[in-house]
């Protein structure tokens, strides 16, 4: 149903999407409202509630305080990956290297870049719409981003001097990609979504990536669901690192850490 775009106010954009099935129906109605109006307005709020991704509308997405350009086609930063930030950030050094593999957008490594000018960033991605999205959110703060298949496109002078490798890589189970709400299974690419048949596939190829690329001391951060954790982490020993389950109830966050295991 369309409505005159002059009479689209707060009220009537919440009351539309609520009705649409969107939870966080006054927030949105505030964000849409503050970017659009007229026309455009109408047009945005018709595309959220057919279930486009709200960040995709905007063209950004909020993650730790920083506007993260995401384009259609490209995964869209969570709240939860918060924990993944945090975790990198306490085991890297100063004047360290970080590596972000699976990086879509690059917000955590522009997360990383915008907060610590003494480190050197990379960020690598396998598709080319996560690629762009990336250069334009860390390039202006000093990171590099590379299109290739884990570390493939990265430098290869950074093979065994990174101090962290950090990844949220896909880890929805094949099987389970069908149950994601419609904004995700929809308008996310599917490669950004799906880790194989128990949701740790992918994991563990960064695994065996961050083996190749981290200095002797470094470390191995992997985003992971709470209920498949345990199997991250077997991957990771299997791999020879020492795993650490570490989460965070607030922001329902769950992640792996690995260090290189003394043998």
């Amino acid at each position: 149903m369309s409505v005159d775009p002059d009479w689209l106010d707060r009220d009537t954009v919440a009351d539309r999407l609520r009705t649409a099935g969107c939870v966080f129906a006054e927030e949105e109605a505030e964000l849409l409202l503050a970017q659009f109006a007229g026309p455009e307005l109408e047009l945005a709020l018709l595309d959220r509630m057919a279930g486009e991704p709200l960040e995709h509308i905007l063209g950004w997405a909020e993650f730790a305080g920083l506007r993260i350009a995401v384009g259609p086609g490209v995964f869209v930063p969570r709240r939860r990956s918060v924990l993944l930030l945090e975790q990198a950030l306490a085991h890297l050094p100063r004047h360290g290297v970080l590596v972000e593999l699976c990086c879509g957008a690059g917000g955590l490594a522009a997360a990383v870049a915008g907060g610590r000018a003494d480190v050197t960033v990379h960020a690598s991605d396998i598709d080319e719409r996560a690629v762009a999205c990336a250069r334009e959110n860390l390039e202006p703060r000093g990171g590099q981003v590379h299109q290739g298949d884990m570390e493939s496109g990265l430098p290869t002078a950074l093979a065994g001097r990174v101090d962290v490798v950090v990844a949220n890589a896909p880890y929805v189970p094949s099987g389970q990609i069908d149950l994601m709400p419609v904004d995700a299974r929809d308008h996310e690419p599917l490669i950004a979504l799906d880790g194989g048949p128990d949701g740790t596939r992918m994991q563990d190829r960064v695994v065996a990536a961050a083996s190749r690329l981290l200095a002797p001391a470094g470390v191995v951060v992997v985003e992971a669901s709470r209920a498949q954790a345990e199997a991250t982490a077997a991957r990771m020993l299997w791999r020879g690192f020492a795993p650490e389950i570490v989460t965070d109830d607030e922001v329902s966050g769950t992640c792996v850490v690995g260090r290189r295991s003394v043998r």
